[in-house]
């Protein structure tokens, strides 16, 4: 599957550098209002977030049963509108096709601290959509779409269920309904740019759960596996490029003014080289994150796939940052970020399997309050496929770096009732009990897209595909006999999304709020760890998402201006 996401980008690259390739020469276009109707293909890039949830009738969990799934999406599309005359509405629709790269994992039927639970795994390998769409054409000559839509949709899913018994995989075709919106721009006569957000929901499905034993003191006795049943949803994030069938895709709007305002910008501008652009600012990003880390159980050679420990934070930060971009008379672009901040508050639940001997069948404690920070740079050279006073249209190539420090504090037995389980006298908050040092390093490929909806008002949208992410870790179980420090290592993909709603205030100075999405994750067989400190590896699935709104201000030189 990742194949099929490096094909979809390239497909979108490919698409991208149709676009520069049909620039030369530019052929400017008379100024008239702009017309949606026509057939329209192109290709897209995004991420997403699927949560699955795992019922086997028993009555309440103590804990689990809900799967998320980040992900990674690109591919293509094809479609039609059809622009009522005389009117600003809109209807069209379109067919879409795209290759996903998600793995998530948790626990699920977890009834009793007596039972041993199970591993649900859960991988998404490609989906389709068929919607209809209506929109209104809005901003100067209509060339801004704002639409909703709705349809019908197919997912391609794998699952798993693993205990210590017995391991059950099916891979199913899934049909469900979606729903969505978004905002398209006519960014030339023939080439337009979206953003778009997609909710599916693939309803509920029959599955088998695996077989198990439970704790029956002072014997374990075995547990048939029985019918059980997962629902799935999806939601995610798109940005795209079409192409307009029959349009001049070397054509560009004539007549664009250099500046929506049209006010010249202060003389310290004009120093700049001719047909420079810089802008610098400051943000402030509240953001959420959660990391999980699966520990796979391999004293068994044959069963592999269990686990015998997962650790998984959460946490909320407040971070300070600045950024920059330069967009340079050749279409050169260079943008970035450099920021960090301290964890205001956050937890970590510590689930064990088979532990003391085979004594506790399933453990689940929580520590609270987890202390930290994160740090985080990022670095993107591009290039200005369209560039002028109303759009800026760029393809990139990057480095993002993310380092997350987290000590939990405390302990406390939430699956009671085993008289062998640990944390059962809690550990005061006051005292470290285990922490987290993670170093992330991405290899980032993307789009860019800048629009002005208004004179005032712009929209710029950030997505990029990680092909490459290479992880390093370090845990530290503090409150053992003898405290072992144990390195992790992990090689995976991911995918980041940025989106900005800025407002000028002067022809340099602006404001915005915008939203931001990173996922990454390690769940190769390259993963591994020296947990045991015995010499003996074991798998160590890990994934890491971080989400959550900001605001910034910036200020703009343009020498054009």
């Amino acid at each position: 599957m990742k194949k099929l996401l490096v094909v979809a980008v390239v497909s979108l690259l490919a698409a991208v550098g149709a676009a520069h390739a049909a620039d030369l020469p530019r052929r400017p276009v008379p100024q008239q209002v702009w017309n949606w109707t026509g057939l329209y293909l192109g290709a897209h890039i995004g991420a997403g977030w699927g949560q699955s949830n795992f019922d086997d009738g028993e009555g309440p969990v103590l804990y689990g049963s809900d799967v998320r799934t980040p992900a990674i999406r690109g591919g293509g599309q094809f479609g039609y509108n059809w622009q009522m005359p005389a009117s600003s509405w809109v209807v069209g629709a379109e067919a879409e096709f795209s290759a996903l790269g998600a793995d998530g994992s948790g626990t699920c039927f977890a009834t009793s601290s007596f039972i041993v639970s199970a591993n649900c795994r859960v991988r998404q390998e490609a989906m389709a959509i068929v919607t209809g769409r209506i929109g209104y054409a809005v901003g100067p000559s209509g060339r801004t779409l704002v639409y909703v839509k709705g349809g019908g949709a197919w997912l391609r899913e794998h699952i798993s269920f693993s205990t210590h018994d017995q391991i059950l995989s099916t891979r199913h075709d899934r049909f469900g309904w979606i729903v969505g919106a978004g905002l398209e721009q006519a960014i030339t006569p023939a080439w337009s740019f979206k953003l778009d957000y997609d909710y599916a929901d693939f309803g509920k499905m029959a599955v088998a759960a695996p077989a198990t034993r439970e704790l029956v003191l002072p014997n374990y006795v075995p547990l048939l596996g029985g019918p059980a049943q997962v629902s799935q949803t999806m939601q995610s994030i798109k940005l795209g490029l079409n192409l307009k069938l029959g349009a001049d895709a070397g054509a560009r709007w004539d007549a664009v003014p250099a500046s929506p305002l049209g006010v010249p910008v202060k003389a310290m501008a004009a120093q700049l080289p001719a047909g420079t652009e810089i802008e610098i600012g400051g943000r402030i990003w509240y953001s959420f994150g959660r990391f999980q880390k699966d520990l796979g159980a391999m004293w068994s050679p044959l069963i592999q796939d269990p686990l015998s420990s997962r650790l998984t934070y959460t946490s909320e930060t407040a971070s300070g940052e600045v950024f920059g971009r330069i967009d340079t008379a050749s279409n050169v672009v260079i943008k970035g970020i450099v920021g960090g901040g301290a964890l205001s508050r956050g937890k970590m639940r510590d689930e064990d399997w088979l532990i003391n001997d085979g004594w506790v069948p399933y453990s689940n404690t929580l520590s609270d309050p987890v202390h930290g920070s994160i740090t985080y740079v990022t670095g993107d050279l591009g290039y200005d496929i369209v560039r002028d006073g109303a759009a800026k249209f760029s393809a990139f190539i990057g480095y993002n770096y993310l380092r997350d420090d987290k000590t939990a504090m405390g302990c406390v037995q939430l699956a009671g009732g085993n008289p062998f389980s640990t944390c059962l006298t809690p550990i005061p908050s006051t005292t470290a009990g285990i922490s987290e040092k993670n170093d992330w390093h991405s290899l980032r490929i993307g789009i860019n897209g800048v629009m002005a909806l208004t004179e005032r008002l712009q929209l710029t949208a950030d997505a990029a595909y990680l092909p490459y992410v290479r992880f390093y870790g370090v845990d530290n179980h503090m409150q053992r006999v003898t405290p072992l420090l144990s390195p992790e290592f992990g090689t995976g993909q991911g995918a980041q999304l940025e989106a900005i709603l800025s407002y000028t205030i002067t022809p340099s100075f602006s404001v915005g709020a915008g939203g931001r999405y990173w996922a990454m994750w390690a769940t190769g067989t390259d993963a591994y760890t020296n947990f045991s400190g015995s010499g003996s590896y074991k798998s160590v699935p890990v994934r890491n998402e971080r989400f959550g709104g900001f605001l910034q201000a910036s200020y703009t030189f343009d020498s054009a201006r």
